[in-house]
């Protein structure tokens, strides 16, 4: 109950994640009408409250919680309509926690976590181009590298 409190008096960063339900039923049947306007208008929400709170809107960051309470369908759309979601952050940094996910299972057929780096690549690479600030991942060196490539490719077309 303190955390804004808390937040505000050392001036820490804070991240604001969405999140459907508790983690120990959140995934049970999380259901949205619009889960992208949904989670923009949570992120509006957030943001509003916590600069009522009396948080620097300088600390803030915004999580659209992938996975957590949603479908593979819904974290599709989140991700596919990422510029919604940037826009609904009012200019704060957007962070996206894909790596590894269950969902990314669903979709290639990989059980087994760690077997989803490829995955979890393509997941950065989409995020990265379509206005992710900040990308929490497992394999931080594998991650650093795609980013490289893609900035080089992105710094060559421009000078082309």
């Amino acid at each position: 109950p303190n955390m804004a409190e808390t937040a505000r008096q050392s001036g820490a960063g804070v991240i604001l994640m969405h999140r459907q339900g508790l983690p120990p039923n959140m995934q049970d049947d999380p259901r949205y009408d619009d889960v992208v306007r949904e989670v923009a208008a949570w992120q509006t929400e957030r943001l509003a409250a916590a600069e009522t709170a009396g948080l620097d809107p300088q600390t803030l960051a915004l999580d659209p919680g992938i996975g957590l309470g949603k479908t593979t369908k819904h974290n599709l759309q989140l991700l596919a309509n990422l510029p919604t979601l940037a826009r609904s952050a009012g200019g704060r940094p957007l962070l996206i926690g894909l790596s590894r996910k269950r969902w990314l299972g669903e979709i290639t057929g990989r059980s087994i976590p760690a077997e989803r780096l490829s995955a979890t690549m393509a997941g950065v690479v989409w995020t990265a181009m379509a206005g992710a600030h900040v990308l929490r991942v497992h394999d931080v060196g594998a991650a650093r590298d795609v980013l490289l490539v893609l900035q080089a490719l992105q710094k060559e077309r421009r000078a082309s």
